[in-house]
Order: C-alpha cells, then structure tokens, then sequence
C-alpha cells in the first residue's frame, strides 16, 4: 500500500467507524456468533499472495464486527465501563503511525517526556500528593498496560525492597495481604512470583471494606508463626461490591509496621478522585499520607481507550532498584547522566507503547471540568437506577450503591409470593441463578453476576459514554420484567418438584 492508497483506505476506514457509531444503538449489545465461527469462515492458512485491501476491509465488516461485544454501547451495563472516544482513536492512530518501543528517553524523547507530563496532569487532576509527581525527582508516575501489571509491579518492588532491608528472611516466608473481596490479580500475582497469599475476611457489616482492626490482628498472628507479611493490595472500589478499604485505619496500623507496602487499587474508582466532593468518601487524605503506590485505569472510567493504566509511586528508587537492567546496547549519555527518565526501568516489560498520546488528546479535549462532568453524569444515571430499584416489589440492592455501580437481586417481597414465608439463602440463590440466568439469554442487554459472602447477585455498572436516562429506564424495566418471568419459571419448577 503506497501513502495514496493509504489515505483512501483510511478515509474509508473513518466512514465505517462514523457509521458503527451512528447505528450502535440498533445493535444487539452481545454477539450472537457460536465458538469457533471465526475459525470455520476463514482459511486454514495464510494466503501465498497478497490480497487487495479492499476485501480485507469489507471481511473486517463481514466477519470480525459480528463477533464484538459492544462495550460502548448504552445499554452495556457489566465488568466495567471500557474508555472509548473519538479523541483516544486519533491518538491510537497518530501513535501507531509512528510507532517504537520506548524503552528509553533517546529512542524518542517525546515518549518519555509526555508521558512524564501526563502523569503529573493525571496526578494534579486527582489530587495525588506533590510527592507522587515526577517533578518531585523522588516519587513519579508511569503508564502501564492494566492495573493486574501494575499490581504486580509493586509486589515486585516491595519484595525486593524488604528482602534488601531483610536479607535472612526465606521467599517461602513471604506474604501478599488481599481481602476476600480483593481482584483476582493478587492472586495471578503470587501465582506468577511463587508467593503466599492470604485474604482477609471483610464482611457485610463493614461493608466488605477492609478494617484496620482485621490488619492489625493478622499482621500480629501472621508475625507470631513467623510469617512475613510485606504488601498489602487494598482497594477502593472493588469489582464485585464497589467497596472501599479502609485507607485511613490501614495507614494507622502501618506506623506500627513500616516495612509493610500499601499498595492501592482503584482501577475502576480511582479516576472519582478528580471530583471533590468524592475524595473523603475515597480516602484520599489517607492514600496521600499512606500509599506506597497508587493505580487508576483512565481506560476504564476515564474516557481514554484501552490500554492506560496508572501508576504512581512515592519513591522511585524502589522500582529502579528491582527492575533496573541495562546492558551496553540500552546504556545512553542521557541516561548514564541521570538527566532523563528511563521508563523500561519502571515496568517488567523492555519496549512500551505510546500510551502517554491518548490521555493528553483526551484531557486536552474534554478538560477537566468536562471530564468531572462525565464522572457526574454516570454516577447521577446509577443513582437512578438504585432508586428504582429500592421501590421495586421484586428486587432489592444487596449493598449501598458506590459510586456508578449498583448491586442487586430479585428477592420478592412476601406479597409477591401469596405468602408470609421468607425464602431461605438457599432459595435465593438458585432463584437468582434462574434470574441471571435469563438475563444473560437476551442480546439487547448486559450485566454481571457476583457472589458477596454466598449471597448470588447481578452487577449494574454504568459509564458507556453513550448511556443516558433512558437506557437506565429501560434498562430497570426489562430487569423488572425478567425478574417476574424468573420468579414465574421457579414457582412452576417447585410445583412440578423440580426445586
């Protein structure tokens, strides 16, 4: 393809794109392909001659688009929201168009020095600490591809970190702290690393926020069969309830044990940070006073398209000194002098992408008061919906709603049943299972299941850029509807003796 061919190919490409946007609201929100559809429509092999671009492009059309699940669409309501706008796509291309590795300040110094930038814009937006900025020389921040790798880099850091300040204590010895409410990449973390994890137990009382009491007491115990506790993953935000650690009492209960890391996950939550009135309820002051390292995916709830992770530490030096590999053909004069920064040092990867691109185009469009306008927004959506819901007859939220995510369940009033009886746990979870279970039969709509202390229940997480009022309308009324076809569906299988 010449540069010629290039730009028809691409005004083309921009047309098709314009236009999945304009009918995206017409789509079913799920695909309604079966495994392996791909597989049997395309050959077996690659082809010996090149084809012409044209074909690939209707074939993209043809084959790929009706096996996406639309994660922008308005009526996508599961995980959580995946950032996707228009001024992230032009960054993605303008980044891809001159693409290189990154790896340090001399392969092209715009890479290292925007994302630089950026990361303190994103800090100063958030209300991060002047500590966790690259200005500071100490402290800093820096992209990553998700908030699993930037996890794992600060158990990396922080072992490294304690085995130097410990260097008799056995790697057997060693403990990752999560909660049972914590995300699966403390887990893939000590599975990747070969390292003890232990989850402490939060609970519906505390609001599956973990306690500085439930710390203290494990750290005590953990010290007396010589275990070493070194990291703590605490959340703000969970997936399955949106719960938030209590920052403020972990930082108190670290004073007593300062070789302990904080490391604070708020993948999906943290980008709340840049609306004020939101920073108490998410322990800012703490995560300021406190943290060891801080992550925020911008591509989830931050209208920056995937991959954009954030990583902030408060002293640099500890991922240096764990990830600093520099053999003679990676060694530059600006490097060597100290007068630069060399991300590849900063993550377990060598090359990086330009990721640093898209926030800037995105902050700069949408400025900050417009993207504290969209976290509003969505939140604003959720806060209907919850209030839906809490007048229903028929379903029920199982916790407070935080922030844009909502969890709940069918559990039909008395009335509803012709009866005094309460259902049993039991019985209501294999209800919900029938409930989820028919949600997730439909196309035109998307949610999540989750499990909160045995208790089988449905995830409501807005923040597709599209979703307005009258999709969370909707949205409740199919709910409502499948929610009485559900209770319909149990009570003939329990009159038929099937339940």
């Amino acid at each position: 393809m010449d540069i010629e061919q290039f730009r028809k190919a691409g005004y083309q490409a921009i047309d098709r794109i314009c236009d999945y946007y304009y009918t995206l609201q017409d789509k079913s929100v799920v695909s309604s392909v079966k495994p392996g559809y791909l597989r049997d429509s395309l050959p077996v092999e690659a082809p010996e001659a090149g084809e012409d671009f044209q074909k690939i492009a209707d074939d993209y059309q043809k084959f790929i688009i009706p096996g996406l699940t639309h994660w922008q669409h308005p009526s996508f309501f599961a995980f959580f929201p995946t950032g996707c706008t228009f001024e992230g796509m032009l960054a993605d291309l303008y980044a891809s168009s001159t693409m290189n590795p990154g790896f340090n300040w001399a392969c092209s110094p715009a890479c290292t020095e925007l994302e630089a930038v950026m990361m303190d814009w994103a800090a100063k937006l958030l209300g991060l600490s002047p500590e966790f900025l690259n200005t500071s020389g100490i402290g800093g921040g820096s992209m990553q591809s998700t908030a699993s790798d930037s996890a794992l880099i600060a158990v990396v850091a922080a072992r490294s970190l304690y085995q130097r300040r410990h260097p008799s204590v056995t790697q057997s010895s060693l403990v990752i702290y999560t909660t049972t409410q914590t995300h699966s990449l403390g887990l893939k973390a000590g599975l990747i690393l070969g390292l003890s994890v232990r989850a402490l137990e939060v609970t519906w009382e505390d609001k599956f926020s973990l306690r500085g009491e439930t710390l203290r007491k494990a750290l005590e115990g953990d010290e007396r069969e010589g275990k070493k506790p070194f990291i703590l993953l605490a959340t703000v935000g969970t997936t399955s309830s949106g719960a938030i650690d209590n920052v403020s009492e972990i930082g108190a209960v670290t004073k007593d044990y300062p070789d302990l890391w904080v490391h604070v996950d708020a993948a999906w939550a943290g980008v709340a940070l840049s609306c004020p009135e939101y920073r108490e309820t998410l322990h800012l002051n703490a995560i300021n006073e406190h943290a060891h390292s801080f992550c925020t995916n911008f591509h989830k709830w931050g209208l920056t398209n995937f991959d954009a992770s954030t990583l902030w530490v408060r002293d640099r030096k500890y991922l240096t000194d764990a990830l600093d590999v520099t053999p003679p053909f990676l060694r530059s004069a600006e490097g060597d002098a100290g007068t630069v920064i060399d991300y590849r040092n900063w993550h377990l990867a060598l090359g990086r992408r330009f990721r640093s691109l898209k926030l800037w185009f995105v902050l700069r469009s949408f400025g900050a008061e417009g993207f504290r306008d969209y976290i509003r927004r969505t939140i604003n959506l959720n806060n209907i919906f919850a209030s839906l819901v809490s007048a229903s007859s028929v379903l029920s939220l199982m916790t407070a709603p935080s922030l844009a995510l909502s969890v709940f369940r069918l559990d039909p009033k008395s009335a509803s049943l012709n009866s005094t009886k309460a259902l049993s746990p039991e019985t209501l979870n294999d209800l919900n299972r029938i409930y989820y279970a028919r949600i997730s039969a439909r196309k035109d709509i998307l949610l999540t299941q989750t499990v909160l202390n045995g208790a089988v229940c449905i995830r409501f997480a807005v923040g597709a850029a599209r979703t307005e009022e009258v999709h969370i309308r909707k949205a409740y009324q199919l709910l409502s509807e499948e929610g009485k076809l559900a209770l319909e569906e149990w009570t003939k299988a329990g009159q038929n003796g099937n339940v």
